[in-house]
């Protein structure tokens, strides 16, 4: 087996003599990364294939819980960035976080990572993660699934989703909102949560979302805890009572803590069952699979290895750039693990004389080679971005930082935690 080597291992490693600033290319100091550069071909030659298997990269010593390489294939060009962290390690966890701090907002990678709280433990890596809205009143709200410290932050899409179990077990797979509100009468609907509403749309809104609905006519109801059962901040996968305390017909309500708001679009209102001050309701945050007791979870897409086996890139859907950029080398960002170990991804792309990027079959032939059993995909292009013990150690493609939705991080707990 070929095992990269870090700095206090070096001997053998040859530098490639190509420089990279933090941010721009042209002033990267080498001295202060562990950078291993490989000739393509040699590289596959030196690998060594057992049992028939795919030749395996191995990101420094064994034994070494946190490691961080880069790896450059000068030939093509590519630059990749991996961080590993084994699973095992109770020192590490992972968490999400939010450039607001809640549903909305935009703001950097290191910005982010200044808003976990001292109790959470000190950051020691991350990566951007999910694909978000940018352009509207709802920018930075996450096109899926997140859920922060417990929180439930906003629903599954249907598309793949990464979240941490209650054994520290990682898990991806398309996820299913259930999420429905039961009225007095005892009918249901589907409705969304912390999201832009339709005319003919049910949301559900909660203080994560910000100072208000950002809503525009049609009914809102203003919502209460019933009793003392479950209330917020809201979990997945728990049913909620919910006793209707106003009743407002503009749209826009305003947020505060301990209230929800449940928001119905006009078209959808004389469709549903008139409901009075007073009454009580039941929300459900269910999902199928059943994420009960999940504290972390984010979505992304596409899954990229499955059981250890690299997947098939499906051709585009559309002309969409969404779809057609799949096919495309750019800037890639993903997220993979197996039994012992969690790996962040980041390619740096779009810089000839540096990284091309790769499409998302190229990147998930490599997630394979460094021994992931499974793997997901992030936003890329821009908003890749790889932060490890400080610095962020990627060469993003615009040469500056890109605000982004939010991230996936990695956290070491003090021995007092």
């Amino acid at each position: 087996m070929f095992a990269m080597m870090l700095p206090s291992d070096r001997q053998g490693v040859r530098p490639t003599s190509r420089r990279r600033d933090r941010v721009t290319p042209s002033r990267r100091r080498r001295a202060a990364r562990h950078v291993v550069s490989f000739n393509l071909v040699a590289l596959m030659a030196a690998l060594v294939v057992s049992c028939g298997k795919k030749p395996v990269l191995r990101i420094g010593p064994p034994s070494s819980p946190l490691a961080y390489t880069n790896i450059d294939v000068p030939e093509v060009p590519w630059s990749i960035h991996v961080v590993r962290v084994q699973l095992s390690n109770s020192v590490y966890h992972v968490d999400s976080m939010h450039a607001g701090g809640g549903v909305l907002g935009l703001s950097t990678l290191p910005a982010q990572l200044k808003r976990i709280p001292p109790t959470l433990g000190t950051p020691v890596a991350a990566i951007n993660a999910d694909f978000y809205e940018r352009f509207k009143a709802y920018a930075g709200e996450p096109r899926g699934l997140q859920i922060i410290n417990g929180e439930l932050l906003t629903a599954p899409g249907g598309e793949v989703n990464f979240w941490v179990d209650a054994q520290g077990q990682c898990h991806a797979t398309n996820v299913v909102s259930h999420f429905r509100v039961t009225w007095p009468g005892g009918t249901s609907s589907p409705c969304g949560l912390n999201e832009e509403r339709a005319t003919n749309g049910l949301v559900l809104y909660t203080p994560a979302m910000g100072h208000s609905t950002h809503t525009a006519g049609g009914r809102e109801l203003v919502l209460g805890a019933q009793g003392t059962g479950l209330w917020l901040p809201l979990r997945i996968g728990r049913t909620y009572k919910a006793r209707v305390r106003e009743i407002r017909d503009k749209g826009d309500t305003p947020l505060a803590p301990g209230i929800m708001v449940l928001s119905i679009g006009p078209v959808l209102a004389p469709r549903l069952p008139r409901i009075a001050v007073g009454q009580t309701l039941a929300i459900s945050t269910a999902t199928a699979p059943d994420l009960a007791g999940v504290r972390t979870a984010i979505s992304g897409a596409p899954m990229l290895v499955r059981h250890g086996r690299q997947l098939k890139i499906p051709p585009p859907r559309s002309e969409d750039y969404e779809y057609t950029s799949r096919l495309e080398r750019h800037p890639r960002s993903a997220i993979g693990w197996n039994g012992s170990s969690l790996f962040l991804v980041v390619v740096d792309g779009r810089q000839r004389d540096l990284s091309v990027g790769m499409t998302l079959e190229e990147l998930a032939s490599w997630l394979v080679r460094l021994g992931c059993d499974e793997a997901m995909n992030f936003d890329g292009g821009g908003s890749a971005t790889l932060w490890y013990e400080g610095k962020v150690r990627n060469s993003p493609c615009d040469h500056y930082l890109r605000t982004i939705a939010n991230s996936l991080i990695i956290v070491r707990q003090s021995s007092s935690q």
